[in-house]
């Protein structure tokens, strides 16, 4: 760290080790760090050139020149517009599960279908089940359609059974259907953080509590997306709909940090009726 200080980078506020950055009035490098890859961002070409020089004397590194690959996800890039996709890791999961021949189905859960733990269904194997989940968990990182039915379907983890594992497989049978769905970001004129925020009411049917859900959009598309069990039963809708603000809230604080370090500042804040 006292290396990355030396060279006039500093940690993003909010996330000092994973995230610095290098800025002045008309300039910006950004370097995004993940155990052993690197990603950097820059305005200036020539501060990027610096960048590179000292860490190849400091470190033994490759440099793998334009983003095309990072963390498992294509990166398409073009004049005004960035492309993310995880089409591969997809197809892998497809594979891995023996249904790469399945037949694509257009939604994600069924009609009227309730998920619960109880119930006489046939139990399955909670290793493949986990392994299942976890696989499409790590598929929400471009796929934002499909964050609800995964998130509920990770609630069963500990007691799943054949109706559970069907309601994975039908997810992997949407995504035969979608595998050229991904995050498109083109070029905005502004950047103005938006957040949009809903929640249902008693949808578990174990023990009635509730699902929040925001998206936040930064420009011209989501980039930051949640949907999550609440931790208490609330009493209300109102007091339901008070618990998903606060949550949204939260991510909105956080987002704002980071933005602030960045240099786009959002200088106001503003609501509608939930």
């Amino acid at each position: 760290m006292a290396t990355w200080l030396v060279w006039g980078l500093k940690g993003v506020s909010v996330s000092q080790l994973c995230m610095l950055r290098k800025k002045s009035v008309e300039t910006l490098l950004i370097v995004s760090l993940y155990v052993d890859d690197i990603l950097v961002t820059r305005i200036d070409q020539a501060m990027l050139a610096d960048f590179k020089a000292k860490m190849q004397q400091m470190f033994e590194m490759f440099d793998l020149g334009q983003m095309s690959y990072f963390l498992g996800m294509k990166v398409f890039q073009a004049q005004h517009r960035i492309f993310l996709s995880q089409r591969a890791f997809a197809l892998k999961i497809l594979n891995k599960f023996s249904m790469q021949n399945c037949k694509a189905t257009n939604t994600l859960i069924a009609i009227g279908e309730k998920l619960s733990s109880q119930g006489d269904s046939e139990e399955v194997s909670e290793s493949t089940y986990r392994s299942l989940v976890g696989c499409l968990l790590y598929l929400t990182a471009t796929r934002q359609d499909i964050m609800f039915a995964v998130s509920l379907l990770s609630r069963f983890m500990h007691c799943c059974n054949e109706n559970h594992f069907q309601a994975a497989k039908r997810v992997l049978r949407y995504i035969k259907g979608t595998l050229s769905y991904g995050m498109v970001y083109s070029k905005a004129e502004s950047l103005k953080l938006v957040g949009y925020i809903d929640s249902d009411w008693a949808g578990s049917m174990d023990d009635m509590k509730n699902t929040s859900g925001y998206v936040f959009t930064l420009g011209s598309a989501i980039f930051s997306w949640s949907s999550k069990k609440q931790n208490v039963v609330a009493q209300s809708t109102t007091e339901v709909e008070y618990v998903a603000a606060i949550g949204a809230v939260n991510q909105a604080i956080w987002l704002r940090k980071i933005l602030v370090d960045l240099n786009k500042h959002q200088k106001r804040s503003y609501r509608d009726k939930m």
